[in-house]
């Protein structure tokens, strides 16, 4: 291609990208407006005008998938030679040529999983670990390493920043943590952070192979810069060696990595970094229709987390729909349905999409859509009997009906299950935080779900086992063209004619563990955004007023949707407010002044709780509070205090049904809780 015509194929801002051949360039791409092409063209166009040398430029993207495309789409413009890897793949490659040369010695082996590391450093430290907890250790150690924190000052900074592993403390944390870096190098291997850490080590340390590396790449393009991470911005630094030439594309807007160590400042603070730089934004969104479109401006409109505003270029699309189901289970019936309509007006249902949340809430549409034999494919996770969870869970349901328990019927059939997984680790609240604890948890808690309707209908265990066999079996078929299920983390950089996002009520999304942290909501918002802007024509967003059916209906929309919902008066009060109740919580009916507000009930109502009690728990709580130097929150929320003087707990385990009290508050404060409670009477 001639570089008139690798030119002409952009749009007016996309051509701004392409010609800025000298860095630095920041270019902020919103959803669906051609940021791959636009890079991949700039590349291709420089190598063309014999700007760029091919073999002296490095592109770098995330994931193996989005690296394979670019390469693809270099080479069909006549720059295949240039080199497009991950992080990763680059600093591996440096490494493994270097490593021998520098040190004389072989590199340490690549350790394909950090798990049996983990569990070897959990023994040495006397710690307990599963398999869902060894996960979620293996994800903060990935984030604690990417984020340059040395294990001996894990503690002090994963409470700065309200990091949680559940059930264990951030002490315990920060020891498995070093032991498993001790126990990593007696053994000679690196985990794929270190990968990162040994290149940055090496070209900071031997100004030879620094020289060598920068003699070789002179020309860098980052994309999706909004999830770099402190390592991979100090290694970045490092390849380039004081240089510029530079260019990061990347979306604020599309910031869901946090937890795991993305740092989008590093995209909005990069002309602050490399004084003039040429920014361009690309707006003119190519995906979806003007409806779609609209609804996502609309969702990030005046918020801290509103990027660019995105103008539509496809032709005008059907309306975006809000529909409020009385329960998970109408809701997910109302999808399957409306994916039959679709596929049977021509569909395909390989361009329907389900977002949801969390992985647990996959297995309602899955049992609604293998209902009407529709072909689905869980995607970025098992299939729901397919979790070893679920898989573990209903061999002891059957064990249990084979030892004679089988005719066990409502109650008994209820105590039988919970039993059965409290043996397994199942508490009647939430771990605290996110993670494969959380997961596991969640999924545990969709069986009981189906236990109780199970046993309102008065079956008994023996056909409850049978009944999961069959949805089991009925979700087993193989797929060849399928509908996607998908959480919204697992849905980015995807896009499908029609999705389908649903469970969108307060609590599942925002999450309710990131409601005590501002950030943490406004990382919710982008999750989102992201599921909005994979539609390209039909959007569906839904929500369910309870979770099973005959439920109590108390649920309301996502705060997310405040904006898109104009017609519900409280939810335009509750937007103008503060975030605090809008409702009495007393009697039901809306809330005047703003000391009611503030207070969540009317003057004249009484609290649901002991005030008194309340008032001396807050005390407490601010006092153990300052003894460990941590925000009161951390302790125990508001919403739990008064749940807590609501209820008064006898005993531990009556304190543990009570919602916000996980295992770890319960060990740590659980008998000064019960102390206060038996003073107050």
């Amino acid at each position: 291609m001639t570089p008139e015509d690798l030119l002409s194929a952009l749009d007016p801002e996309q051509r701004r990208v392409a010609e800025a051949l000298r860095g630095p360039v920041r270019v902020l791409a919103g959803a669906g407006t051609g940021k791959t092409r636009a890079i991949t063209h700039r590349i291709a166009y420089g190598v063309a005008t014999g700007v760029y040398a091919p073999t002296e430029m490095l592109a770098v993207t995330f994931t193996t998938r989005a690296a394979g495309e670019m390469r693809q789409r270099l080479r069909a413009m006549g720059a295949g030679a240039v080199q497009a890897r991950t992080f990763h793949s680059a600093a591996l490659r440096q490494l493994r040529y270097f490593w021998p040369k520098a040190y004389g010695t072989e590199l340490p082996t690549l350790t394909e999983s950090k798990i049996p590391l983990l569990a070897q450093a959990a023994r040495r430290q006397r710690v307990h670990a599963d398999q869902a907890l060894l996960r979620d250790l293996a994800s903060e150690v990935e984030w604690a390493k990417v984020s340059n924190v040395h294990p001996d000052d894990y503690a002090k900074v994963a409470a700065a920043r309200r990091r949680e592993v559940t059930g264990t403390d951030p002490a315990t944390v920060g020891h498995v943590f070093a032991a498993y870096e001790e126990t990593k190098r007696s053994q000679g291997r690196m985990d794929m952070e270190d990968v990162l850490l040994l290149t940055a080590g090496l070209l900071s340390e031997d100004e030879r192979v620094a020289a060598q590396v920068r003699r070789q790449y002179k020309w860098f393009t980052v994309d999706e810069f909004q999830d770099v991470s402190p390592l991979q911005s100090a290694l970045l630094d490092l390849w380039l060696g004081g240089r510029d030439e530079l260019c990061v594309v990347g979306d604020p807007a599309q910031t869901i990595y946090s937890f795991a160590g993305a740092d989008a400042d590093y995209l909005r603070d990069f002309p602050r970094k490399f004084p003039g730089t040429t920014s361009v934004e690309l707006v003119r969104n190519y995906r979806s229709t003007p409806q779609v479109v609209s609804a996502a401006n609309t969702l990030l409109s005046g918020t801290p987390s509103q990027g660019v505003e995105l103008r539509a270029q496809r032709p005008v699309g059907p309306e975006v729909t809000y529909t409020e189901r009385s329960d998970e289970v109408d809701e997910a019936e109302a999808v399957a349905s409306e994916i039959l309509r679709l596929h049977q007006s021509g569909r395909p249902y390989s361009e329907i999409a389900v977002l949801f949340r969390i992985n647990a809430q996959s297995e309602t549409f899955e049992e609604a859509l293998a209902a009407r034999r529709i072909p689905y494919v869980v995607r970025g996770a098992a299939r729901f009997f397919d979790r070893p969870e679920v898989r573990e869970a209903v061999t002891r349901f059957r064990g249990a009906a084979r030892s004679g328990d089988g005719e066990a019927t409502g109650e008994q059939l209820l105590e039988t299950v919970h039993g059965t997984l409290a043996g397994m680790g199942w508490t009647s609240s939430p771990p605290e935080g996110r993670g494969q604890t959380r997961d596991r948890w969640e999924s545990w808690q969709a069986l009981i779900d189906q236990a109780q309707e199970f046993a309102a209908g008065g079956g008994d265990l023996a056909g409850f086992v049978a009944d999961l066999d069959r949805r089991a079996a009925d979700q087993h078929a193989p797929v060849a063209d399928g509908v996607t299920l998908a959480t919204f983390h697992a849905a980015k950089g995807l896009e499908w004619d029609s999705v389908f996002l649903v469970g969108l009520q307060d609590g599942t999304l925002p999450y309710s563990y990131s409601l005590d942290s501002p950030a943490a909501v406004e990382e919710e918002r982008r999750l989102l955004y992201v599921g909005v802007t994979r539609a390209r024509v039909d959007l569906a967003l839904s929500w369910a007023l309870a979770r099973q059916p005959g439920g109590r209906a108390s649920r309301k929309p996502s705060r997310f949707l405040d904006p898109l919902l104009p017609d519900r008066p409280e939810r335009q009060e509750r937007r103008a407010g503060t975030g605090r109740a809008r409702m009495c919580k007393t009697c039901g009916q809306p809330l005047g002044s703003r000391e009611e507000k503030i207070r969540g009930r009317h003057e004249g109502c009484p609290a649901a709780y002991d005030e008194e009690l309340y008032a001396r728990l807050r005390a407490w709580r601010k006092e153990t509070a300052d003894a460990i130097s941590k925000p009161a929150f951390v302790v125990f929320t508001d919403a739990t205090l008064e749940a807590i003087a609501e209820r008064k707990p006898g005993s531990l385990d009556d304190l543990l049904r009570v919602s916000g009290v996980g295992r770890s508050k319960l060990d740590a404060y659980g008998e000064d809780v019960l102390a206060l409670v038996a003073e107050a009477g």
